[in-house]
């Protein structure tokens, strides 16, 4: 009789669909077999960025072969919008003005995707210019915003940096990213009776899918269900993103009575949906000579795109994390919104986070720069206390108390083990010694808030059968989009009853089973789901302990679950035969669970309290190399230390981690977008647009959890989150692509390095870099 379960809490069992996933079994949305007379959706895209639509003329597309309707915002019976918060600016067709180059006109129904398009262009579109506003220089210039202006502060920043010995001020650029998730957007919508709509959509959030498709039809939730077995990667973009597209297959659906898919096409997806926030930074900085932050003003301005959708959050998450590990005493962060005339941007792995702590990271460096000290030292002293620091630098500027910090700690045990102050050496020597190639290296830290901060979102429902033979049907409302949140919930489940993995099956997310759900986001889906469940599992464990006592006449406290069979005091019988009996004493084996984030309280209007459950830390060190005569660079090696916690899955976070360090790489590095003076995207296919390939992986990868970590609150076995913070370590890349630059003033001057560096600004950044240090030693020369 074996003596532990296969795959509890712990256990690096492999992802539940892997085997599928490399077999290409897996069934995505796309290879579900398409019902009988199944329609295929065209949303027809506009070829201006600003105009009012004067006259739409659809006739000839309706009588195009093949076409079964063609819908335009006239056509819709319910309402015309799919904003996630209920703004009511995301119109699923354009109606009356076009806000950006690519958004949908009209949708075409036909019998193959080559109809649709094909008769789209029979459309007759007149429209009237308006000039568009593009970028964010221009909508801060025309106060154009889609949400007012917002400012966390404390103290006096501008006393502060009056006062201040030294003072530094600048400007960044950040580029925003692509998701570039590998199944683009996708849903298939099937009649149901009475009305009825059922879909299957690539979507990280069921509900709002579900939500979306019933107002646009004119129909009670009810009406609606949507199902999500699994996406193909998502990485944020189908948080609010999909529902637009379900909501315009379920129209096609609606209206003609017969099944409609819509499948964006790669260059269309890029083209049509949001991405990652590209923001402009200015900080005006003030310090002492031992390199610590007195005062800072730092604006983050975000080109949000025509309408909200989940920018306000973005921002504000900016601004939560515009400190990432380091105190800041008097401060004061302003984040604009900017309302622009290009496609909404919208959630990407990190949420903001991510912008704002490479703007923190910028001013370190610039700091340490203008005193001559290592970056690594300046991030030192300006950390956070440790817990019982004492020193009361333990506070963010938004009034949460870091309970937590280990900080310094991760990145004190990295920097021995990654012998970073040998490197620092040699490097140093090497770029002595070497006139073209250049290296650098950077060591940074991450401090990532856990919990959405709209509050309202942070619960979580499941659904729990154990069957008569024992096995178990594992349900809940969070969405598997490659991560391996399925498997982890299911292990937390089969600790509790102590059964092996492989008893346990989990089934597609379903508005049906579970409903009212929040998106698998903001790194929660382990820590509110597995709670969840963990709750509907002590319930079922609960009636079996009763049932079992009852039986063979003991207490509840003598019953113990162990390794697959329950002892019931001098009674001892499997799982599954306790599951039988249970059933045949008429027990109730299904039980639902939910949970809610505790410690959350948050005032907006103060920009004060607790937004956050618990922080996750990391921190990784990179080394680079740089061309200075061809501006290219090269990932040579990245030493990563993270701290998850008690892994639930240290085979699941380890892929997290480095999944999300490569996309934060290619972020930073290689993904660049780039529009026209028209609005157009030009880098809008695999063609100009680069992510990382498997030889920008760098040659030596070195990664490790934490195995100190624990959380210090009561998450699902005192885990922690590992999605988007892992991602964050790539801001070491930038970093030391910028050391690398800076080498060329002996390290005395700050690259100023915009975001992407991609070769054409590493050579620009050199060459302004060669002429700056040449202007700073005329002026020590002339001295």
């Amino acid at each position: 009789m074996a003596d532990a379960t296969r795959g509890g809490v712990g256990a690096p069992a492999a992802h539940d669909s892997a085997a599928l996933h490399v077999s290409g079994e897996a069934v995505y949305v796309d290879d579900i077999p398409e019902p009988a007379g199944c329609l295929h959706v065209y949303p027809c895209p506009s070829r201006e960025a600003h105009a009012r639509l004067v006259r739409l003329d659809l006739a000839a597309v309706r009588a195009a072969p093949g076409v079964a309707c063609a819908l335009s915002a006239a056509d819709i019976p319910g309402e015309n919008d799919t904003s996630p918060t209920g703004t009511g600016d995301d119109p699923c067709l354009a109606d009356g003005t076009i806000h950006f180059l690519g958004q949908p006109l009209f949708a075409v129904a036909a019998e193959t995707i080559e109809q649709a398009r094909a008769a789209a262009a029979r459309a007759v579109v007149e429209t009237e210019p308006l000039e568009p506003v593009l970028t964010v220089e221009q909508a801060m210039a025309a106060g154009s915003f889609v949400q007012d202006p917002h400012t966390m502060r404390r103290g006096d920043a501008g006393r502060a940096l009056a006062a201040a010995p030294r003072r530094l001020s600048g400007r960044m650029e950040i580029g925003g990213q692509d998701h570039f998730y590998l199944e683009g957007q996708v849903s298939l919508a099937i009649p149901a009776e009475g009305g009825g709509m059922f879909v299957h959509c690539s979507t990280q959030h069921p509900s709002e899918a579900q939500h979306a498709v019933a107002k646009v039809l004119g129909r009670p939730d009810n009406a609606v269900t949507v199902e999500t077995r699994r996406m193909g990667g998502a990485f944020g973009g189908k948080e609010s993103q999909a529902a637009q597209w379900a909501a315009l297959a379920a129209l096609a659906a609606d209206r003609t009575g017969r099944a409609a898919k819509l499948r964006l096409d790669r260059d269309d997806d890029m083209t049509m949906t949001g991405k990652r926030h590209d923001f402009v930074a200015e900080y005006d900085v003030g310090f002492g000579a031992d390199g610590r932050i007195l005062g800072l003003s730092m604006s983050l301005a975000a080109r949000c795109g025509f309408s909200a959708d989940l920018s306000g959050a973005i921002v504000d998450r900016a601004m939560f994390h515009a400190d990432n590990c380091y105190h800041l005493p008097d401060v004061e962060i302003v984040g604009h919104r900017c309302r622009t005339n290009t496609v909404s941007n919208t959630a990407f792995r990190g949420f903001g986070g991510p912008q704002g702590m490479l703007a923190i990271e910028r001013v370190v460096e610039e700091i340490a720069r203008d005193l001559g000290l290592d970056p690594l030292e300046v991030r030192r002293r300006n950390l956070y206390d440790p817990p019982g620091g004492g020193s009361g630098r333990d506070v963010t500027h938004y009034g949460m108390k870091v309970e937590d910090n280990i900080a310094g700690a991760l990145m004190e045990e990295l920097a021995r083990s990654a012998r970073y102050a040998e490197r620092r050496a040699g490097i140093d020597a090497f770029n002595a010694a070497s006139p073209v190639l250049k290296r650098g290296i950077a060591l940074t830290p991450v401090k990532f808030g856990i919990s959405f901060t709209t509050t309202f979102l942070n619960q979580a429902g499941a659904l729990v059968h154990i069957y008569k033979d024992g096995s178990v049907h594992l349900n809940h409302g969070g969405t598997e989009m490659g991560q391996g949140l399925y498997v982890k919930v299911a292990q937390a489940v089969a600790e509790e009853f102590q059964i092996d993995i492989d008893r346990i099956a989990v089934s597609a997310a379903n508005t049906g089973k579970v409903p009212n759900t929040s998106p698998t986001a903001a790194s929660s889906g382990s820590d509110m789901n597995g709670m969840a469940a963990l709750a509907a599992a002590r319930t079922l464990k609960e009636r079996l302990a009763r049932f079992a006592a009852a039986r063979f006449g003991v207490a509840p406290s003598e019953v113990a679950f162990r390794a697959n069979r329950v002892r019931a005091g001098e009674a001892e019988l499997s799982f599954a035969e306790l599951a039988r009996l249970a059933w045949l004493g008429r027990v109730q084996l299904s039980a639902t669970g939910f949970y809610r984030t505790p410690r959350l309280g948050y005032d907006r209007e103060k920009a004060w309290g607790r937004p956050f459950f618990y922080f996750a830390y990391g921190a990784a060190v990179s080394e680079v190399a740089i061309d200075t005569l061809t501006g290219e660079s090269k990932v040579l090696a990245v030493d990563i230390l993270h701290d998850v916690g008690r892994s639930l899955n240290p085979a699941i976070d380890l892929g997290q981690i480095e999944g999300g360090f490569v996309q934060g790489m290619g972020w930073l590095t290689s993904e660049e977008l780039r529009w026209d003076g028209d609005g157009r995207l030009m880098t809008h296919a695999p063609s100009t647009y680069k992510i990382p390939a498997c030889g920008d992986r760098p040659e030596r990868f070195r990664m490790a959890i934490w195995p100190r970590g624990e959380n210090a609150e009561e998450t699902i076995h005192r885990s922690k989150a590992v999605g988007e913070p892992p991602l964050i370590l790539a801001i070491s890349v930038l970093h030391a692509i910028s050391d690398a630059v800076s080498s060329l003033s002996g390290g005395r001057l700050a690259a100023r390095l915009d975001a992407p560096a991609t070769p054409e600004r590493i050579l620009a950044a050199v060459e302004a870099m060669r002429a700056r240090a040449g202007a700073a030693a005329g002026r020590r020369a002339a001295e």
